[in-house]
């Protein structure tokens, strides 16, 4: 499966947030890189999976249950919006 960048997920996280994400940083859990939304792999499926590029771990999870958008942040501590940047 070809993985996108997290620019992919941008149009659904504006509509869940109001504001552009793609730029907000944050730290993989697993192995404590620091990246923005927009350089997770993307993998899509029933959802979306965005995966740490350094370990591969899972970063977030973008679902729709009943028409409704919901992200799940697993292992993604965010630290910055990066508004301006």
């Amino acid at each position: 499966m070809e993985a996108l960048d997290g620019n992919s997920i941008g149009g659904p996280l504006l509509e869940l947030y109001g504001q552009d994400m793609t730029a907000a940083s944050g730290t993989c859990g697993h192995c404590g890189s620091v990246s923005r939304i927009a350089e997770l792999r993307i993998y899509a499926g029933p959802g979306k999976v965005g995966r740490c590029r350094s370990c591969g771990d899972v970063n977030l999870v973008l679902t729709s249950i009943r028409g409704q958008l919901r992200i799940t942040f697993r292992q993604f501590e965010m630290v910055s919006q990066g508004a301006g940047s």
